[in-house]
């Protein structure tokens, strides 16, 4: 019968798997056992082998038996032995798979673009990683046991009360921590709010922007929710056009992806109708902390924290990688969203949470935002400044705030421009792509260009390319 042992990580610092079978005893078995698990990859080059007596005692075998089964392996090439360094797995030794078909080649991998001006996506480079990685450890260090266990599906206290903290001081969202549900994104919130699982928590018709993410527009559709556009003018929603819709969902601090806020009448106006319906008002707070030539505009949710619920991420101030929301609800809408979460937390990591909740109190996430907003700004100043010289008949329009400009092409040039944008290499959205379906907003040409992505050292070539693609005057 073959015997196995699985090395346990406190001895070598690393699982091994090893039968011992076969005839001529337990020294070629255990040589034998050694050379597959090279062979095959599972001793990659480098690997340094558990001492003799650490690996005598786990197979049961004498000491020497190891030591002879080493010097084999060592002077047949498998392993090599220095004094100080152990005995290690041999860095010429290649699997068995790449001795026998030759040099094993690397996956073939899909080329992204040269330039990526795609909206959507901050600085990645920028991610302040010495600050999380601070704030991770605090969290750790301070954790209580429990935090290792199931989550609760609300969201960690901690985060929930330092959020709450946040959002008041920088937006002006009224909630206490008990209001707060956290998520992964906004996408998340808007399943736990619509889905098929939700059990109806909200329902259709809904209003929308007529210009607005399409991956929403499907995911709401997937539910069964009918989305209803709502004309856009340069003052955000013609919220005056709600009729019999439940609810509406609008952009209010940045209107995505045409830029401005929702003017202040129209603010005041979405919010007495859904007192008078007893509708709701969902605020997806797009680019709310990146203003740049004046204060940012306040939340929506403030005027009404009754009939608004307030959504947001930090998919854009920290990262998308971070998969962490949050949802403000009225009160008689978090019972419902629990019970649509679960009775334990399945998407947003705890430990995620307590970083990000340290992250909050301790000031690093506001002193990271100033300086992206810093950074950003300058980038879209760039981009301004580059359109003025080399294509002034290009009108740019929603720089006001957020991530990404619009660029306002001839009528007829927007998909000729892209075709010519993308065998440059240079990755862009159109303006038709987030156009609804249904609006009867009449189609406007134009590039939806993010300045955001590009790292420091490569976003001048971008601007270079971007404007070499653009459209001449007509």
């Amino acid at each position: 019968m073959a015997e196995s042992w699985v090395n346990h990580a406190e001895r070598i610092g690393a699982d091994l798997h090893l039968e011992l079978s076969g005839p001529g005893g337990r020294r070629a078995a255990l040589i034998r056992a050694l050379r597959e698990a090279v062979r095959g990859g599972r001793l990659a080059p480098g690997t340094r082998l558990p001492p003799y007596r650490s690996l005598a005692a786990d197979l049961g075998v004498a000491r020497n038996t190891v030591a002879d089964a080493y010097a084999e392996l060592v002077a047949e090439g498998w392993l090599t032995a220095r004094q100080g360094s152990g005995t290690r797995v041999a860095e010429r030794t290649l699997p068995l798979q790449s001795a026998a078909h030759g040099p094993r080649k690397a996956p073939p991998r899909a080329r992204g673009p040269r330039h990526d001006l795609r909206q959507g996506t901050p600085d990645v480079s920028a991610f302040p990683r010495a600050a999380w990685l601070a704030s991770y450890r605090r969290a750790l260090h301070k954790a209580p046991n429990e935090v290792f266990g199931p989550g609760d599906p609300a969201g960690r206290r901690e985060l929930r009360e330092a959020l709450a903290e946040y959002l008041a001081r920088t937006r002006g969202v009224r909630a206490e921590p008990g209001r707060i549900v956290i998520c992964s994104g906004v996408a998340h919130a808007l399943r736990l709010l619509f889905g098929q699982d939700s059990g109806g928590v909200l329902r259709g018709p809904l209003a929308v922007e007529g210009y607005g993410l399409g991956f929403h527009r499907r995911l709401l559709g997937d539910a069964g929710v009918r989305t209803v556009p709502l004309p856009l003018d340069a003052h955000g929603a013609l919220v005056d056009r709600l009729r019999r819709e439940r609810a509406v969902l609008l952009t209010p601090a940045h209107q995505f992806p045409t830029g401005g806020p929702l003017h202040p009448e129209r603010r005041a106006a979405v919010v007495d109708w859904a007192r008078a319906r007893g509708g709701l008002v969902l605020e997806d707070d797009y680019d709310g902390e990146f203003r740049y030539d004046r204060k940012p505009v306040g939340a929506l949710q403030g005027l009404d924290p009754e009939r608004v619920i307030h959504l947001g991420s930090v998919s854009k101030t920290l990262s998308p990688a971070v998969r962490l929301g949050w949802m403000v609800l009225p009160e008689r809408y978090v019972g419902g969203v629990l019970a649509a979460k679960g009775e334990r937390e399945a998407w947003a990591s705890v430990l995620d949470q307590l970083g990000l909740a340290d992250l909050l109190a301790s000031g690093a996430y506001d002193r990271h935002v100033r300086r992206m907003r810093q950074r950003y700004r300058a980038r879209r100043n760039r981009l301004v400044q580059a359109l003025a010289e080399r294509a002034p008949h290009i009108e740019v329009t929603g720089i006001a705030a957020g991530l990404h400009a619009v660029l306002r092409l001839p009528p007829g040039t927007e998909r000729a421009t892209l075709e010519a944008a993308a065998r440059q290499g240079v990755a862009l959205d159109g303006l038709a792509d987030f156009r609804h379906p249904e609006t009867d907003l009449p189609p406007d040409d134009g590039l939806v260009v993010g300045y955001a992505t590009p790292s420091d050292h490569a976003y001048q070539a971008a601007l270079d390319a971007l404007c070499g693609v653009l459209p001449p005057p007509q």
